[in-house]
């Protein structure tokens, strides 16, 4: 058996959340998806964590002590952790006004102080802050050098909050995010922040879709005509995308995609998480997850603690099912027997 304990394996809860409400489906509740998380088991492992969204209505990011108090210990009675944390900073668009601007700077510093609370209670050892532009890509296409350097100029700010707490913030890599929507853009972006405790957080659902060029047509890597069958030029063009971004990967979330995009409820379209066995995927999990965990030279990387699985806009019939969640542990646990290491 593989004694490989390092990345550990967690879970989301936000797919709770996102996409769903008044014009989708319900929320799922946090305690169902805590529950179904602890319940998990494949051979006998288990998840080791889960990684939040600071958002109603699983969380009040205003929380009291008590309040953090009572999750720290609902957590630690089903044997898991909490890593990253994602900064509800949708109020307050990146590249918006100087109003605008301050709410999202004010929800990282929120977000900081919440992630502190935890690891004081002795629950949250490793993990980020992930944040996004909270901006449209074609609004930030009406003025991309000006936009760039707004948002830039916000993610600095956030920064400096961010380092008095010892945190570092991830920008999610998503084609629904203006100035973080391609590839190239998100890695201009994070240039022009230029600051030590920023960092990029790649999904392996959405970066597929920078290889496509969805709402980056001159970023794209795989030719418009590109056909899904031809397996080696999937692994030269992930080469070439993770080669670009992996030495800023922070933090890493392992994921199924189609090659198609989806938007359910509210949230814009996006990359589609696919369920962990659906035969329609275009990645194999295993093999690509390491393109991001391992160098050009085949070696670790270590870059992060942990490794997330992110399933959004499920349907919430899939989302209940004890199965579901025993299929993606399955996955987690073969890409750490893959590309993992082991720590006393």
């Amino acid at each position: 058996m593989n004694k490989n304990n390092y990345p550990k394996l967690h879970n989301a809860t936000w797919p709770g959340i996102v996409g769903k409400g008044p014009d989708s489906e319900p929320p799922i509740s946090l305690d169902t998806l805590l529950e179904l998380t602890a319940n998990a088991e494949v051979d006998g492992v288990k998840f080791d964590g889960i990684d939040i969204g600071l958002f109603e209505p699983h969380f009040n990011i205003d929380e009291s002590e008590d309040g953090i108090k009572r999750l720290a210990d609902r957590v630690k009675s089903l044997n898991l952790n909490i890593g990253s944390l994602v900064a509800p900073i949708w109020g307050g668009p990146a590249m918006g006004s100087k109003e605008d601007r301050a709410v999202f700077v004010d929800m990282v510093r929120k977000s900081c102080e919440f992630g502190k609370k935890l690891r004081d209670q002795g629950v949250r050892p490793y993990g980020i802050i992930r944040i996004d532009s909270a901006s449209k890509p074609e609004a930030w296409a009406a003025d991309p050098v000006n936009n760039t350097k707004l948002i830039a100029e916000t993610f600095r700010e956030a920064c400096d909050v961010a380092a008095d707490y010892g945190e570092k913030l991830a920008a999610e890599g998503e084609i629904c995010w203006g100035g973080m929507h391609s590839w190239k853009s998100m890695i201009d972006t994070l240039e022009a922040v230029n600051r030590p405790n920023i960092g990029f957080q790649a999904d392996m659902a959405h970066t597929l879709l920078y290889l496509l060029g969805y709402n980056a047509p001159e970023h794209r890597i795989l030719p418009v005509d590109f056909d899904w069958s031809d397996g080696a030029a999937l692994d030269e063009g992930l080469r070439q995308l993770t080669a670009a971004l992996r030495p800023w990967t922070i933090d890493f979330h392992v994921a199924q995609n189609d090659g198609t995009v989806h938007g359910t409820g509210s949230h814009d379209k996006t990359g589609r998480h696919c369920q962990a066995l659906d035969p329609n995927g275009k990645l194999d999990i295993a093999k690509h997850a390491g393109y991001w965990l391992r160098n050009e030279n085949g070696e670790l990387t270590k870059a992060f603690k942990h490794i997330c699985w992110d399933g959004c806009m499920f349907p919430n019939e899939v989302m209940t099912k004890q199965q579901t969640w025993n299929d993606i542990l399955a996955a987690l646990i073969k890409v750490r027997d893959h590309h993992g290491w082991n720590e006393a």
